[in-house]
């Protein structure tokens, strides 16, 4: 009876122990040693998490520069839920606000439970250099807060990047995150470059690499693709040589309303899962 009555604190416990394993160990595992990355939403993560030169919602927040090919107000959410455990799920929402030439996005992101949390607000603009050419800035707020006697983080930092489009149809991006010498970053805060190039295959397929490298990383090789199989019905999929991840995604344009679906496979600890939801409002 004493030892029934134990057993589920026991698996409690273990959990949490879990839990907290994944989380230190996370950085290494899935962000490539930056835990700080915003997340792709599921139409990047579809594509094997390509997020420098697609142009989208979500991907309007990795690369600002792209924020100014949103030329309507948009809102959206997104939910992460890496290897099917809640407490290393992510939960952001965005706004993207048009104007002439110029569009502004704000967004909040947090990821974690009780114990572990960490959280991202930013706001960023995107302008229209010329035809051809765009140039974006975002301002970053990061924290990340622990139970108990540990210490919590803050961070202020930004990241800037810029697009280039040649005809027919392709597209190059560069994006530098906390671009700031040693003397100035702050402690446990990477740096990180990512640049690619894309391409419109006809009017229904899109093909890209990127390749990102962080500050005591090696370098992460991403590519991917879009595919509209009907009209307003997209088929997604691609690989990122971190973790060896193989992804795949899916999605539906109703209206004014794109539902995005997408899975990622991680070579041990499983898969994630990911949903978002955009809303066109004019």
């Amino acid at each position: 009876m004493y030892l029934y009555s134990l057993y589920p604190k026991h698996l409690f416990s273990l959990r949490k122990i879990s839990v907290s394993l994944l989380i230190v160990f996370l950085p290494l595992t899935g962000y490539s040693g930056n835990p700080y990355r915003f997340p792709n939403g599921a139409a990047g993560a579809g594509m094997g998490s390509l997020c420098t030169i697609r142009q989208g919602f979500w991907s309007s927040f990795n690369n600002p520069a792209l924020l100014s090919y949103n030329q309507s107000f948009m809102a959206g959410v997104n939910y992460e839920n890496r290897f099917f455990m809640s407490e290393l799920s992510t939960r952001t929402i965005g706004v993207i606000l048009p104007a002439g030439n110029a569009s502004a996005g704000i967004h909040y992101s947090n990821f974690g439970y009780s114990n572990f949390r960490r959280e991202s607000a930013g706001i960023a603009s995107g302008l229209m250099l010329s035809e051809n050419i765009s140039a974006g800035i975002r301002l970053d707020y990061l924290s990340e807060k622990t139970s108990g006697e540990y210490d919590n983080h803050r961070h202020i930092t930004f990241e800037a990047g810029i697009t280039f489009t040649v005809p027919p149809g392709v597209i190059i991006g560069v994006k530098l995150f906390n671009p700031l010498p040693n003397s100035l970053r702050e402690s446990g805060m990477p740096s990180s470059l990512s640049a690619g190039a894309g391409l419109e295959l006809g009017d229904a397929l899109f093909a890209g690499a990127e390749a990102e490298m962080v500050t005591g990383g090696e370098i992460n090789l991403r590519t991917g693709f879009e595919y509209e199989v009907v009209k307003s019905f997209w088929l997604r999929g691609g690989f990122s040589t971190e973790n060896s991840s193989f992804s795949f995604g899916l999605g539906y344009l109703l209206r004014s309303v794109r539902i995005d679906l997408s899975f990622a496979t991680h070579e041990k600890l499983g898969v994630t899962t990911g949903v978002s939801l955009i809303i066109k409002i004019r």
